[in-house]
């Protein structure tokens, strides 16, 4: 966590000093708080998950969720085992933008342990996020396991049919809805929006289409009976619910998470030292990317998401 923060706080966040909330099902330890004040001259908050926000609810089947994560274990699934992982993306889902350490805050930055950020910011997100009414921004998009989410868009569709007031018309030309399909709805192409990094509306994620959205989700017990993770979660609402104009692709902000990079391919921003990440390993173009669906969806080009123009440096 401390090395994220380093990149954070060296690329964007020492100009800002915009406040860090962490939040965990378990008490922060006097280490870790004391560490990761160190990493930050911004205020740091420190909240426990309530037990009821990571846990299992009261119509889910404990016995048949193990099973489902054995068998999925079994087939070497990435995380297909985990008890943990599962709880984690149902209170990434559902939950956390309802910590009272969020309430006043318009927007919200998901920083996981372990990122990097390659390229200076050098302007404020939040204030782009706000002057354009943005709901939801990223930096890399791609193709979710099949196997984790085999009911998912099946459960999505009886969500959309029951509650057609909470979905934005996929006959308008500002429609996201071909983002996350590719034959008009009969089935999901595993497009979402990678949500280790995300940068989000509150509003939208409290309102109630949203929250309507992620009860039906719960109810139904994906999130333990398979392995419903929170990223497709966010993209399918997102583009069910939003229009291309919401949404923003943070082109300009180099990042990289486990294996996955992003990287801006201006020479100019490399020449000069705003970023030092090497555009031949951006995962954009590679296969399973989902980013040139995105820019064929929204029918915009890389140019329209650059912020700020390489010929100011």
């Amino acid at each position: 966590m401390r090395s994220s923060m380093q990149y954070l706080e060296d690329r964007f966040n020492h100009k800002y000093n915009y406040p860090w909330i962490f939040l965990n099902e378990e008490p922060f330890t006097d280490e870790f708080i004391q560490m990761t004040r160190a990493m930050t001259k911004a205020d740091c908050h420190y909240g426990l998950v309530p037990k009821e926000h990571w846990s299992y609810p009261s119509w889910i089947n404990q016995t048949r969720a193990q099973e489902c994560r054995l068998n999925m274990a079994a087939k070497d699934i990435v995380y297909g085992g985990s008890e943990s992982y599962r709880h984690m993306c149902r209170y990434q889902s559902g939950f956390f933008f309802l910590h009272p350490l969020l309430d006043g805050l318009d927007y919200y930055w998901r920083v996981e342990p372990g990122v990097k950020f390659s390229c200076d910011i050098d302007y404020d997100p939040f204030k782009l996020m706000k002057e354009r009414d943005l709901k939801y921004g990223f930096t890399l998009a791609l193709e979710e396991l099949r196997e984790t989410i085999p009911t998912l868009w099946q459960t999505t569709v009886e969500f959309a049919k029951s509650h057609p007031e909470f979905i934005y018309p996929r006959t308008r030309p500002d429609s996201l809805f071909r983002f996350v399909t590719q034959d008009n709805g009969i089935s999901y192409n595993l497009c979402h929006f990678w949500s280790n990094f995300e940068i989000g509306s509150l509003e939208f994620v409290r309102s109630k289409g949203y929250m309507a959205y992620f009860d039906y989700l719960d109810k139904k017990g994906g999130f333990f009976y398979e392995r419903w993770g929170d990223a497709p979660v966010h993209s399918i609402a997102a583009s069910l619910m939003l229009s291309r104009n919401d949404i923003h692709w943070f082109y300009d902000i180099g990042y990289k998470h486990d294996g996955f990079e992003h990287c801006p391919t201006e020479p100019h921003w490399l020449t000069y030292g705003k970023c030092y990440c090497d555009p031949g390993s951006s995962f954009d173009h590679n296969a399973g990317s989902c980013t040139n669906r995105f820019l064929e969806v929204t029918k915009k080009t890389v140019h329209d998401f650059i912020v700020t123009q390489p010929d100011s440096f």
